[in-house]
């Protein structure tokens, strides 16, 4: 028998209260999640739609049994809930559950306590969701992150090929058309030198785009905790490594107050060498002047590295990001086309995003962010 329905206590209540009643027991027979209310020794009560639709037992199958013949460890299980609300008003738990033809389901499960005016239980309710696709999707992506993993250790397996494997033959091929170059430039016929400048040129790229992606696959692979780091520090070593093109490009840098935050302060340095070093390079035939600074923005720090160079079509804002895409010959502007792609992944490690302002001819502003607070 359901005690809760309103109908009988028509007589007890006024019109407004009775309303107010019939819009309450609305709300809960159409809960997304399944309500049922026992009484102190855990006898059903009264049920909503819900109940039924996850469990397939009708409210007529479900009044007056206990509760316990719908968890899968039996009456026990149910019970083992009950010491929980000595000191509070409910309890949550995962556990299993039973519908009517027998199948067993996982169950998100909140048991509270219904006290009276002197502080007795009077009643319990307990509210359940099936959460069968909610673990299918956990599981999914706890495989997904095993896969992951394991491909982060090819990753790395690749990265230790490519330091000592590849590097070793690569830099004895380097010596020896290097060595050619020295010996044999200008001894032999024209196509001989342009042959073996192109060896040269060949060997000394292939170096260079190893290092990068090197370095590249590293990125995502560091096993260094972010600490507290001062920016500043960080790019004051990037211009260190630049010194010698800072000077040569006649460069003028200024660098506003920079902060302290969370971060890996050596991904952060190169960072900031790979995007001076960009304003360096395509810097035209202007003395390079190149502005550095951060500001507040929301959750955010956005940094931004600004200088007066040749600039980029707004076409071409997205392709320079990615792996190889060069917009100059290799000739006129040497490089191996990752640097960018480098600091996509260094930003986006750090939880931020990366992007840019330009016109052709008119210089380029990179800026990126880095959260505030770094998640955990």
């Amino acid at each position: 028998m359901n005690n809760f329905d309103i109908p009988l206590a028509v007589n007890a209540c006024s019109t407004d209260d009775l309303a107010k009643l019939q819009v309450f027991e609305k709300i809960l027979k159409g809960n997304v999640e399944a309500i049922l209310i026992t009484d102190t020794r855990g006898d059903i009560e009264w049920v909503n739609n819900t109940f039924t639709a996850i469990t397939g037992y009708p409210e007529s199958e479900a009044l007056d049994r206990n509760l316990g013949f719908l968890f899968a460890g039996g009456n026990n299980e149910y019970a083992a809930l009950y010491p929980k609300l000595g000191e509070v008003n409910h309890h949550v738990a995962e556990t299993h559950m039973f519908r009517k033809d027998g199948s067993k389901f996982p169950a998100n499960v909140t048991l509270s306590a219904v006290r009276s005016s002197a502080d007795m239980i009077t009643h319990y309710v307990l509210e359940f969701s099936d959460i069968t696709e909610f673990k299918h999707a956990q599981d999914e992506l706890q495989q997904r992150t095993r896969e992951l993993s394991r491909s982060n250790q090819e990753l790395e397996q690749f990265a230790y090929v490519a330091s000592h494997d590849l590097q070793e033959p690569l830099r004895m091929v380097a010596s020896y058309t290097q060595l050619i170059a020295q010996r044999y430039r200008g001894k032999l016929d024209k196509d001989a030198d342009e042959f073996i400048e192109f060896a040269v040129d060949g060997a000394t790229r292939m170096q260079a785009i190893i290092n990068d992606l090197l370095m590249l696959s590293r990125v995502g692979t560091r096993n260094v905790a972010f600490t507290r780091t001062d920016v500043k520090q960080s790019l004051d070593k990037a211009l260190a490594n630049l010194r010698l093109v800072i000077a040569e490009s006649g460069a003028d840098i200024v660098c506003e107050a920079l902060l302290v935050l969370d971060a890996d302060g050596s991904q952060l340095t190169q960072l900031f060498q790979n995007l001076i070093g960009n304003a360096l390079k395509f810097r035209g035939d202007r003395a390079p002047q190149i502005k550095i600074g951060a500001v507040q923005q929301d959750g955010d720090w956005q940094f931004h590295v600004r200088d007066n160079g040749i600039g980029i079509a707004p076409e071409h804002f997205e392709r320079i990001f990615l792996m190889f895409q060069r917009l100059h010959g290799k000739r006129e502007y040497p490089g191996t086309g990752i640097g960018l792609t480098i600091c996509k992944k260094i930003v986006e490690r750090h939880g931020g995003r990366i992007w840019i302002e330009s016109e052709a001819g008119k210089g380029t502003t990179f800026l990126f962010t880095i959260p505030i607070q770094q998640a955990e």
